[in-house]
């Protein structure tokens, strides 16, 4: 789905009509649409991202539009009971670079209508756009919920950027390395239950596609087993599903975040009352990059999981890691070494 604002009285053209594909101003707001973009090849294209996208590296080159009202290295308490209070008081939790728009003038605007916690709201962008009067800018919010969603989503955005076979491509590459990862389990005999915890304090269910990626992986996600909003809950509630796995994937955290935020007092207690925690089989994956933003990567995250969980490796393209970021995974490999505790494993 792409919206466009009004146009203005002016009766001005919309510019990303006007333009070729690779002669077009995108700036996107979200960190999946943002690897989308790259996906189908229009990565040159990019003017401006949100403060979250750092990836592919280039983008963290870019101007960032957008910012947190959040302190983001607080711990996960404390970001959740900002983001509740400023819910509370009718705020939202971003702040658009207004000006930065205006100046800008993108041809296309990529941002998401299904989290406002996530990213810059649909609504925000929406009007800030038509009060600047920008009536060549098309609006094109990511809006999936599902795996099916998600794939729309790559052909929307592609839509946007006057290149649509490109996203049918796209979507048909991520379904075929699935479809690949679903084959290489196939042959497995018992399909471990998993706890996806997406948040660790309170600690939050993993919805939306990472049921269906379990279930791809060869895996039973327990709590939400189909797409569905995220869901709080407690710890006894995790420890009463006695999983087989806990996978850790909190939203918007790198592995190295991850692995502290067990770390924190409140939630090692919490983690230590699921048998599968206190038994050694407790994993952190790098879910900030590879299973909370539904971008190209998705399979590559499902590939993690099923070589972490079935010792199965699957062919697949090369993993998607930047020097800088191996640098400082080998460094927090060499930290999580030192430490004593026995129960949390990284990928």
């Amino acid at each position: 789905m792409v919206t466009e604002p009004r146009r203005s009285a002016t009766g001005a053209g919309v510019r990303a009509r006007r333009r070729s594909p690779d002669e077009l101003r995108v700036v996107s707001l979200i960190a999946s649409g943002t690897e989308i973009v790259d996906g189908l090849g229009m990565g040159s294209t990019l003017i401006g991202v949100s403060h979250e996208c750092d990836y592919p590296p280039f983008v963290r080159a870019l101007p960032s539009f957008s910012r947190a009202k959040v302190d983001a290295t607080a711990t996960s308490f404390e970001i959740d009971a900002d983001v509740r209070a400023l819910a509370a008081s009718g705020e939202a939790a971003y702040e658009l670079d207004v000006s930065a728009i205006e100046e800008a003038r993108p041809d296309v605007v990529v941002t998401q209508d299904v989290c406002d916690v996530c990213a810059v709201a649909l609504p925000d962008v929406s009007a800030a756009v038509g009060a600047l009067e920008l009536s060549g800018t098309a609006v094109c919010p990511l809006t999936a919920v599902d795996l099916d969603g998600v794939f729309a989503d790559y052909v929307a955005v592609a839509r946007a950027l006057g290149v649509p076979e490109r996203g049918e491509r796209l979507a048909a590459r991520v379904a075929d390395e699935l479809d690949d990862i679903r084959d290489a389990v196939a042959g497995v005999e018992r399909r471990p239950r998993v706890a996806f915890v997406e948040w660790l304090d309170p600690p939050m269910i993993g919805g939306g596609w990472i049921p269906e990626l379990a279930f791809i992986g060869g895996v039973q996600p327990v709590i939400i087993d189909r797409p569905a909003r995220f869901v709080t809950v407690d710890w006894e509630d995790v420890a009463a599903e006695d999983p087989d796995f806990v996978a850790i994937l909190p939203c918007g955290f790198t592995t190295r975040r991850g692995l502290a935020e067990c770390r924190e007092p409140s939630v090692l207690e919490g983690l230590r009352s699921v048998r599968a925690v206190r038994e050694g089989r407790c994993i952190v994956f790098d879910g900030h990059s590879y299973f909370n933003r539904p971008g190209p990567r998705l399979a590559e995250g499902v590939r993690v999981m099923v070589e972490a969980i079935h010792g199965i490796r699957v062919p697949g393209p090369p993993r998607s890691v930047d020097p800088a970021y191996e640098a400082a995974a080998q460094d927090e490999n060499a930290a999580h070494d030192k430490t004593d505790e026995p129960l949390i494993g990284r990928r």
